[in-house]
């Protein structure tokens, strides 16, 4: 079977999201901010100086909400296609929770109510069985 190639932004996020979650860039960007810090007497403390760690930091920051972003919604995709595929193998095909993704939050908080009522019901027929 032919791998389909993979367009250039996902290869982008998923390359990039991989190396920057490793420790050695958060060591790199300790001593980074160590060597700004540091030459902040050097330099004055002066405006430049502080312009300088603002305008990364936020250009960085910027940049990166939008590979994380990208990376989450693959994950979560993803995510959501196995469970799908695992909940019709083993049979359960009720939509609310094939399609529990596109709720919102006060659907999702009565669904788990929902469930757990279940739960207990469940529980307490399995106590009487035993008795």
């Amino acid at each position: 079977m032919a791998r389909k190639k993979q367009d250039i932004f996902t290869t982008f996020t998923t390359a990039t999201s991989t190396a920057l979650g490793k420790p050695w860039v958060f060591f790199i960007a300790v001593c980074v901010l160590l060597l700004w810090g540091i030459s902040g007497p050097l330099l004055g403390f002066s405006d430049t100086w502080q312009l300088i760690i603002n305008t990364s930091t936020t250009i960085i920051t910027f940049l990166m909400v939008f590979i994380i972003q990208n990376t989450q919604n693959r994950d979560t995709m993803a995510m959501n296609i196995k469970q799908d595929a695992i909940m019709r193998k083993l049979g359960i095909t009720a939509q609310d929770l094939l399609q529990a993704e596109q709720k919102g939050v006060q659907q999702l908080e009565k669904q788990v109510k929902k469930i757990e009522t279940k739960k207990r019901r469940s529980q307490a027929t399995q106590v009487k069985r035993r008795t």
